[in-house]
């Protein structure tokens, strides 16, 4: 088949840009012709709360990707929605994970399959997003109505999506992250990081939003260190604010934390990764809402046992007491859930759980659902 798919991908930055390669690579490496086009302009300065939203690294040889797309410019979906249309491919993927990007590819979708041939398929990771604004509903429906099939990660958001759409929609969880290598060795992740091999490490890791839990996460921690159980332990917060630094870093400054917390607040390469996962001991992920998460597949990849809240589809991904523990999305749930993972050969056992139920996630599996998506509707 003639595949384009359009999205995040290089000079683009993060978990998403990956994803869009690697699901590129995987329908290459089953002998279909894919191209990408990603962003001219993916977000104006004035709403992205990062630093930096693309790599100065090479692109990769392997991978034809064209930057073509402008989110705020009318024009530029035209004329991109025309060249799609002309160029006939077999579907258009696209990846959606914020009604922002509904305008642009709302229309884009629609002048694409106004030659008779073209479908329009979606991996769509949320539908109702975790900050929300007024325009949220009338921009999902503008889209997600312009798209003929749909893939999606977790049952809160077929359920959402039904609200929207009757289109064949098909599920497939979120593969593992296999772009940041394998495990190494603990002494070696700590001296790359710079960290003190004695100490037993929990890790934070990903973008620092207020939905994620990050304050939930600290008060657990104060609670911990009343109750005495911290001796030797750290925290590490390994991400980039994408939401106000202060209020985190005085309540870290107020409570004494500041020994115990070690705040990497900065963008993580794809390079570095491996070490953060291969020295920790287990990766918290203290959410107040959720669909699904890239971090828990990160964490499969590396075999490191999680802790997650009982929000969204997390509990779908992270079997409670099997690789990790599911907590309730408060300090004192959290805090319980850190003191029972710590016991004993609990990390031992979750980290040996983890080999056999990473088998459940690959990219053969994903983009199977997405040509079986395509099947339904062409």
């Amino acid at each position: 088949m003639k595949i384009t798919i359009l999205g995040p991908a290089h000079p683009y930055r993060g978990g998403l840009a990956s994803i869009m390669q690697i699901m590129a690579r995987t329908f290459l490496s089953r002998g279909h012709q894919v191209g990408l086009l990603t962003f001219t302009l993916q977000y104006p300065s004035l709403l992205f709360p990062g630093k930096s939203q693309t790599l100065d690294t090479p692109a990769p040889q392997d991978l034809d990707i064209t930057r073509a797309v402008n989110t705020v410019n009318p024009f530029n979906w035209w004329r991109v929605g025309r060249r799609i249309c002309r160029e006939k491919p077999d579907f258009v993927l696209l990846k959606y994970w914020t009604p922002f990007m509904a305008p642009c590819f709302g229309t884009i979708a629609r002048l694409a399959r106004r030659n008779g041939h073209t479908k329009v398929l979606c991996q769509i990771d949320n539908v109702e997003p975790h900050e929300h604004h007024l325009v949220d509903r009338p921009f999902n429906r503008y889209f997600l109505r312009a798209v003929d099939g749909f893939v999606y990660m977790s049952e809160q958001v077929h359920g959402e999506l039904k609200a929207y759409t009757s289109a064949p929609a098909l599920f497939s969880p979120h593969p593992l992250f296999e772009n940041f290598g394998e495990r190494v060795g603990r002494e070696e992740a700590c001296r790359r990081l710079r960290l003190d091999p004695s100490h037993r490490y929990a890790l934070f890791f990903g973008l620092i939003r207020d939905y994620k839990g990050l304050d939930i996460l600290l008060e657990a921690w104060v609670k911990l260190r009343a109750e005495g159980r911290r001796a030797g332990r750290r925290l590490i917060v390994a991400g980039e604010f994408y939401t106000a630094r202060e209020p985190y870093v005085e309540y870290i400054a107020r409570h004494g934390l500041a020994d115990e917390v070690i705040l990497h607040d900065h963008f993580i390469p794809d390079e570095e990764v491996k070490h953060y996962f291969s020295l920790a001991d287990f990766v918290i992920q203290p959410y107040k809402t959720a669909t699904q998460s890239g971090v828990t597949q990160i964490a499969y990849q590396f075999c490191t046992p999680m802790i997650v809240t009982r929000v969204g589809g997390l509990p779908e991904i992270v079997p409670d007491g099997r690789v990790g523990y599911v907590a309730e999305p408060t300090a004192e749930g959290v805090a319980r859930a850190v003191e029972r993972i710590w016991e004993d050969d609990t990390l031992e056992r979750f980290r040996e759980n983890c080999v056999e139920e990473r088998k459940r996630f690959s990219w053969e599996e994903m983009c199977t659902r997405i040509t079986e998506v395509y099947d339904l509707v062409k």
